[in-house]
Parts: C-alpha cells; sequence; structure tokens
C-alpha cells in the first residue's frame, strides 16, 4: 500500500435530522479537526456522503463519529483508495433531498427486505433466467462499466429514471433487479417502481462499491464511475489509469491530445473528438482563447490540484 494512500468512504442514511445546522457544524468541525475532506449532503431526510481520510486510523474514528452522531451503528460504508486527494475541501451542504428524484416525501425505511447481499445478487444472476437488470446510473456512468447482461435506460440524469420505467410496459409481475454506484439512487428508485405496482423488485444493497470489493472481475465488466477527482475506480477498488475527466464535458475521456494552444496533455471525450475548436484544446479557457485568437500560444493549464 502507497505512503501517500487516502481512504475513501461512502455511505448514506436515510433517517430524519431534525438540527440539521448542528449536524453540519459537528460535521465541519470534525473535518477540521481530522483534515477530512469531501462532499456531504444533508436534508431533513438524512445523509449522503462521500470523504477522504489522511489515514486508516483516521478513516476508522471518522466513520465511529458518524455512527455515533446519526446513531446508527448499521451505516453500511463503501471504502476504496487514491494515492491523490481526491477532493480540494470538504462541503457540507443542505438540500431538499439527499439524493434527486424530485421526490422529497418519498422517504425509504432502513429495513433490508427487498436488499440482496453481492452473494445473493450473484446467485440470482447466476441461476435464475426469467429476470429484468437494470442499470439506474447515468448513461455516461454505464458507458465505462455494467454487469453483465444490464439494460441501459441511457437516462441524462436519476430524475428520467420514472419516466423511462413508465414507458417500458414491463409486466406488473416481473422479476426486476436494479442497481447503482452505492445504491442510494436504488433506494429512491425502488419505492417509484413500488409506486407503480411493480412488487417484486430487488436492489443490490451496497452497490457496485461493495459489489467490486467482494466480487472482483465476476459478474461487472469494466470500471465504475465516482463522483469525485478519481473519474472512476477498477475492478480493485484502485483509481482508474485509463480515465480522466474530459475539461469540456466532465465526463470521462480516454482520447488523447495535446492542446493546440499552450501544449498540456488531455483527455477529451468521445463526445467531443469531432469538434473543431473543443478537440485541440485541453480547457475550457484554452478553447475560448484559441477561439478568440487562432494561432495564438498561451502558459500551460493547471488541470490538477495540488494535495
Amino acid at each position: 500500500m502507497s505512503k501517500n494512500q487516502f481512504y475513501v468512504s461512502t455511505f448514506y442514511l436515510f433517517k430524519p435530522i431534525d438540527d440539521i445546522n448542528s449536524v453540519q457544524s459537528q460535521i465541519e468541525n470534525w473535518g477540521k479537526n481530522n483534515n477530512i475532506k469531501g462532499l456531504f449532503i444533508l436534508a431533513g431526510e438524512g445523509v449522503n456522503s462521500t470523504f477522504s481520510a489522511p489515514s486508516k486510523e483516521v478513516l476508522d474514528a471518522s466513520e465511529s463519529f458518524f455512527k455515533s452522531l446519526f446513531t446508527n451503528d448499521e451505516i453500511n460504508f463503501k471504502h476504496s483508495y487514491s494515492e491523490k486527494q481526491p477532493f480540494r475541501i470538504l462541503k457540507v451542504k443542505q438540500r431538499p433531498e439527499i439524493v434527486t428524484l424530485n421526490t422529497p416525501d418519498l422517504v425509504p425505511e432502513n429495513k433490508k427486505g427487498h436488499h440482496l447481499t453481492p452473494t445473493e445478487w450473484n446467485e440470482v444472476l447466476k441461476n435464475e433466467k426469467d429476470i429484468l437488470l437494470i442499470d439506474t446510473r447515468n448513461w455516461y456512468e454505464t458507458h465505462i462499466g455494467k454487469f453483465k447482461n444490464a439494460v441501459d435506460p441511457n437516462i441524462e440524469v436519476f430524475t428520467d429514471f420514472p419516466k423511462y420505467i413508465k414507458e417500458q410496459n414491463i409486466p406488473k409481475d416481473k422479476k426486476i433487479l436494479m442497481y447503482c454506484t452505492g445504491g442510494i439512487r436504488c433506494e429512491k428508485g425502488q419505492l417509484e417502481l413500488n409506486k407503480m405496482g411493480y412488487d417484486n423488485v430487488y436492489q443490490l444493497d451496497g452497490g457496485i462499491l461493495k459489489y467490486i470489493e467482494e466480487y472482483p472481475n465476476d459478474e461487472y465488466e469494466g470500471e465504475c464511475f465516482v463522483f469525485d477527482h478519481r473519474v472512476a475506480v477498477d475492478q480493485n477498488l484502485q483509481v482508474t489509469k485509463k480515465y480522466k475527466l474530459c475539461p469540456h464535458t466532465g465526463q470521462p475521456g480516454t482520447i488523447e491530445i495535446e492542446c493546440v494552444r499552450c501544449d498540456s496533455p488531455a483527455l477529451i471525450a468521445k463526445e467531443v473528438k469531432d469538434d473543431p475548436i473543443k478537440s485541440i484544446t485541453c480547457s475550457k479557457n484554452c478553447a475560448y482563447h484559441w477561439t478568440e485568437r487562432p494561432g495564438k500560444k498561451g502558459p500551460k493549464q493547471i488541470l490538477e490540484f495540488k494535495q
């Protein structure tokens, strides 16, 4: 393990928070005192977070702190790693929902009746044929990895998911398996399907991150997109060596270029490979200046933040 390894933890919890301001203040103070960085989203319905810790000791202490803060000893933490700090700062934000579906009235109960462990999930995928396996993530996430034989709704944002399901005319008694990165989108997605009359719906408990932690290189193929500067993690939960964020789209990029304005290397997404400006520039800044003054060179762009 690298000397400079950062420990990354992802978790969510649906549990009413009465005094959000107090919880926000306590998280901010803990983060400041323990060099924790990342994003915490707080709402009346609960908390959703991915954060990094500079050591295993700080990670363990932080997870114990969050269990105590939210008075829940069964929070499902998903772990991965990074040699570079994946976050610039600590952000603790208050929002109407901890995962946006525009349904703040839909609050899952913290029970596991229709949750499948990675082992149970594997058994169903390998032994049952009459199932519908659906990926609930956005199109740019599914393009870099998904479960074998999974249906890709090709949605732009998660709020499009209910509309997609309504348009499919799926039989109400169909056994549906759904999954996402860490499990939180499926919590509300499952309730949406229940509202539509689908009761035979199951989700992967802990999502892709928990699955590949236990079953790397099995039923899940490719890499898993994550919403921080790592871009994605591979089957060993290590930072991707294949993708970087496209400077123009913010999506995973693999096409190598050298910027015509500042000579910086960059990886761009295939969606802009035919664009006359974006396909040859390493940043929005260079794209703007090259458009205004074609042929005029500029200083190299700083493409990564310092740890």
